[in-house]
């Protein structure tokens, strides 16, 4: 595991200057500034190019707030951030993220609860530590179950990774404290994953770096566990994924053995901005290699189902849904006019799917979803043909709000069932 460079901090005069732009931006000021170049452009799906299945949204059930939730857990107006995992004792776990608003707060909770039926819960546990929890996530690992958190500062208007914190669930189902994970600091952990029988952690460092005024420096690694709470890189030989402006990422594994990858790409690099599309050969699932999409695809999730590689991320409701703009001299203001932006645009939660012919990112389906929207997680459903989808989003039965006003409103966590049908 490499040691992070430590830029959450940024310089006091980048610190201003962004509090003055998402400032302007939610009085609606900066949107006003940058019309006259840019046009709203009707919200419109892109492209659909046909793929071996047909997919459909064949329920829609709200569980964050809802009725079979315990009285425990008392959540805020923001529910965002979540994970969620069908664990050895035949229990869905749900973990999530609970706040008065999406942006840091010092009042942010994690809230665990299971459920036999995901209609009624129980209370497992909850943690505060006075600052902001994010990123939660669960790991079946040698019968037991894990949970991760990233810690970062209380500033709203700034990302300051502390790093990874670890609790445990024993036999008797009593959780542990959520301790600092070793060589975790200044991480943010991403994604829990299995890959031939192995317990993984996808992590990256350099957040601080994504909104400061100078080059981005971020690094994606992949970790390997043998008790759940000590890592090690999977790859001795590519401890680092990529590095540059990527960050949030996951991946599948083709039939083939080769490794397709999603990764977001706020930060900006030789790459452009947006996301990255990376693979690896069989047999060496660390060894990546990176192209750019100018799409950005936040909080992507993967699976596979019936064979096709599928990944579920926000979709932007913005002209042809590309996030660089390709407007400003310098990373500085071009990473800023990216943002505002995409913050004052409406965003959808979608399915996608991974196309081998092009190489290409297809869309597939939106999902009910609007405003402030995505961070899924996924389980197998009932039936072969269906699979559930655990995402969160602005209230379904409200306005489409632009990204920038849901991220200050309320937010719920909602449970839908895909169904695949080949085509």
């Amino acid at each position: 595991m490499t040691t992070p460079t430590d830029r959450s901090t940024s310089p006091f005069v980048w610190r201003w200057l962004r509090r003055l732009a998402w400032s302007a931006l939610a009085g609606g000021l900066a949107l006003a500034v940058i019309a006259g170049a840019i046009v709203l452009a009707p919200l419109e799906p892109p492209a659909f190019v046909a793929g071996p299945h047909r997919v459909s949204v064949v329920e829609t059930r709200q569980i964050v707030p809802g009725d079979g939730l315990p009285n425990e857990t008392n959540p805020g107006a923001s529910n965002n951030n979540l994970d969620a995992l069908r664990h050895h004792d035949g229990f869905v776990y749900l973990a999530f993220r609970t706040a008065p608003h999406h942006f840091a707060s010092p009042d942010t909770r994690i809230e665990v609860v299971r459920s036999r039926d995901e209609i009624l819960w129980e209370h497992e546990t909850s943690y505060a530590l006075g600052t902001d929890l994010r990123e939660p996530r669960l790991l079946s690992h040698g019968g037991g179950l894990f949970l991760y958190v990233s810690e970062l500062g209380s500033d709203p208007f700034d990302f300051e990774p502390r790093g990874i914190r670890v609790a445990e669930r024993d036999a008797s189902g009593a959780w542990s404290t959520l301790d600092p994970l070793p060589g975790g600091e200044g991480f943010i952990g991403w994604r829990a994953r299995k890959l031939g029988g192995e317990s993984l952690l996808i992590v990256y460092s350099g957040g601080g770096s994504i909104y400061s005024a100078g080059p981005a420096a971020l690094q994606i690694e992949l970790w390997k566990t043998q008790d759940g709470r000590h890592f090690a890189p999977f790859s001795p030989k590519h401890p680092v994924l990529d590095a540059g402006g990527g960050s949030e990422a996951d991946f599948n594994l083709l039939a083939d053995g080769s490794l397709i990858a999603l990764v977001r790409n706020e930060g900006g690099d030789s790459l452009g901005w947006g996301s990255k599309i990376c693979t690896a050969p069989a047999g060496d699932p660390a060894n990546w290699h990176c192209r750019g999409d100018r799409r950005k695809f936040d909080s992507p999730f993967a699976f596979r189902h019936d064979g096709t590689a599928y990944f579920i991320a926000r979709r932007n409701l913005f002209r042809d849904g590309n996030y660089d703009l390709e407007i400003g001299p310098g990373r500085f203001l071009r990473s800023l006019i990216n943002q505002i932006v995409y913050s004052a645009t409406p965003k959808r939660c979608a399915l996608w799917r991974f196309d081998p012919a092009t190489r290409r990112i297809r869309w597939v389906i939106d999902l009910p979803s609007r405003g402030d929207t995505c961070f899924a997680a996924a389980l197998p459903g009932s039936d072969s043909n269906e699979v559930v989808v655990y995402d969160y989003s602005s209230p379904l039965s409200g306005p489409d709000l632009r990204w920038i006003r849901g991220q200050r409103g309320e937010t719920r966590i909602y449970r839908h069932v895909l169904r695949f049908t080949r085509s």
